[in-house]
């Protein structure tokens, strides 16, 4: 099981600021969001390049690279390549080492391949390439934001030199070609930056703020981690269960965040807001999408708390539980809505607790903390327990 120690490493990233040295928007950057921002882009680029990717490289990659990073904490751009490229395998061996004990509780053999990504140059190639190319283009799309706002700052013209020249020397496979003559799917990866700006619990003064785009890629990471606490899980599961985290709040682009108790406060008032962002899925994003991605999304977007897999290509609703007797093979596709939903209420209800421990007791961040800790003390989702990480945050 997920340690405390790791999941708390994972948060601390919401608090690293970035371009903290230049004028930014209100919100800022923080490296969570930028991070999550990279795996969709990271994902676009790798539908780009075709079947030959390995996805499960590519998450497992992402992952890596996070907890690379957040260990490495605020250093600046310039900096971090220069000590990697002088110092990279010394550095690499040393952020191991620093993981070593948060990643004990990882099961599925997941930290011997995190090691093997990080020292063997040749393993996950084409992934590390398109790993790379996401990261400069999350990049990038923050300095476009800050540059305006920037011209007469020390070092910005070098810095945009720099950051162009950096995208294009990630110009090493088709993918890379194919999205920079995109615009639709540029668009879609803009549509999808939105999210950073969208404040989680925003009618509840909290510490520290999150933001939908950070909150998916959490859910993403632990919804990872508690399906290889799985006996053997498939990879398409495993695949699926981390895009479908990461999707999850997609449709949020469009119609914002609409928080649970407003869902609930009409009969029927969630059904009609499910219909809208159906709507405005089919009418805004998948236009901007290649229709051989289309069913793909739907699959991750469209009821994605219920558990599903695919039967001679027809979706069928199950439980967690049937996947682990029945479906667990990739022929089926299966993805773990029910798992997915336990990630997304531990997310919030560790966002809940943070705020409570720095003091910013709002009524509403009580009531959310006290009922998750109700609804999750016994709580076993399809083999997986819990109520161990729920336990581990009591105020």
């Amino acid at each position: 099981m997920i340690k405390k120690s790791l999941i708390n490493l994972i948060y601390e990233t919401a608090s690293i600021q970035r371009w903290n040295d230049h004028i930014r928007p209100y919100v800022g950057f923080t490296e969570l969001d930028k991070q999550a921002h990279k795996m969709f882009y990271a994902y676009v680029l790798a539908k780009c390049e075709g079947e030959h990717v390995d996805m499960q490289k590519l998450i497992e990659g992402g992952i890596a690279e996070f907890f690379h990073r957040s260990i490495l904490t605020d250093i600046k751009p310039p900096i971090y390549h220069k000590l990697m490229a002088e110092k990279g395998p010394q550095i690499d061996e040393w952020v191991i080492k620093q993981l070593e004990t948060d990643m004990k509780g990882i099961g599925g053999g997941f930290f011997e391949r995190l090691k093997r990504y990080l020292r063997e140059p040749e393993y996950a190639a084409l992934e590390k390439k398109i790993l790379k190319a996401a990261h400069y283009y999350a990049s990038n799309w923050e300095f476009r934001i800050i540059y305006p706002l920037n011209k007469d700052t020390y070092d910005i013209e070098k810095v945009k030199a720099g950051t162009y020249s950096d995208l294009q020397k990630c110009n090493t496979f088709d993918g890379f070609t194919r999205f920079e003559r995109d615009a639709f799917l540029q668009d879609f990866c803009n549509l999808i930056g939105k999210l950073r700006y969208q404040l989680r619990w925003a009618k509840a003064v909290r510490l520290p703020q999150t933001f939908v785009m950070g909150h998916m890629l959490v859910v993403a990471i632990l919804s990872y981690f508690m399906t290889l606490e799985l006996d053997s899980p498939c990879k398409s599961r495993l695949v699926n269960n981390f895009f479908a985290g990461l999707f999850h709040d997609v449709p949020e682009a469009l119609t914002r965040d609409i928080v649970s108790p407003i869902k609930k406060s009409v009969e029927g008032l969630g059904e009609i807001l499910s219909e809208i962002e159906h709507e405005q899925m089919h009418s805004v994003v998948y236009p901007m999408l290649p229709k051989e991605w289309h069913s793909e999304i739907e699959y991750f977007t469209v009821d994605e708390f219920d558990s599903k897999v695919m039967l001679n290509g027809t979706l069928r609703k199950v439980s967690s539980d049937e996947i682990n007797d029945k479906y667990n093979d990739d022929k089926y596709d299966p993805i773990d809505g029910q798992i997915i939903r336990g990630c997304d209420h531990l997310s919030a209800y560790i966002e809940a607790f943070l705020s409570l421990s720095y003091g910013v007791r709002s009524e509403q961040m009580k009531n959310g903390y006290y009922q998750l800790q109700e609804s999750y003390r016994n709580k076993i989702i399809g083999g997986v327990d819990f109520s161990i990480p729920f336990g581990y945050y009591d105020v």
